[in-house]
């Protein structure tokens, strides 16, 4: 789920901010624009640990002067695949299951994908399912996973997750 990537990003940058200072600001724009965001080829970049190069500026063509800078880096990234198994916290439940997330990665779990005995309570609040040996599945609770199926978008990735197997289901804790 989490690796360690080689990137390359470019940075478009106005001639107010040449001079010495320069390559710290480049530093701080490139963790602005990348750290948080989502791209379905490559997943969650969750952080920059290392800039390798801040390539020369090319000027733009244009009249205002901005320059181009390219920018190698290793960044910490979190992309789910189908199989793994999550820790997770409950965010929602409904008739139609639970939602449940880990850092940045929306994961929803069907009534189909849980084991039989766990019955969705309609008269409890907060909504809940419930089993008949005590256990509950509500918000705020955690959950072990199995990733059975992602979704990927331009912005965001989703995750189906299942507990209908041997050692997943409410983590006790």
């Amino acid at each position: 789920m989490f690796f360690l990537k080689r990137l390359e990003h470019t940075i478009q940058l106005h001639p107010s901010f040449f001079g010495a200072s320069m390559q710290e600001y480049l530093q701080k724009e490139l963790k602005t624009e990348v750290e948080g965001k989502c791209s379905g080829t490559i997943g969650y970049i969750v952080r920059v640990l290392v800039i390798h190069t801040i390539g020369e500026g090319i000027i733009l063509a244009g009249g205002d002067g901005k320059a181009e800078f390219n920018m190698e880096y290793t960044a910490l990234v979190m992309k789910p695949f189908k199989g793994e198994v999550v820790d997770a916290l409950v965010t929602n439940v409904n008739k139609m299951g639970f939602f449940a997330s880990v850092g940045p990665l929306s994961i929803f779990t069907s009534t189909h994908l849980l084991p039989l005995e766990f019955k969705f309570q309609p008269d409890s609040n907060p909504p809940e399912f419930a089993a008949p040996d005590g256990q509950s599945i509500v918000k705020g609770k955690k959950v072990r996973l199995r990733i059975v199926g992602t979704r990927v978008d331009e912005s965001e990735i989703f995750a189906i997750g299942s507990c209908k197997e041997d050692y997943v289901g409410v983590v006790d804790g």
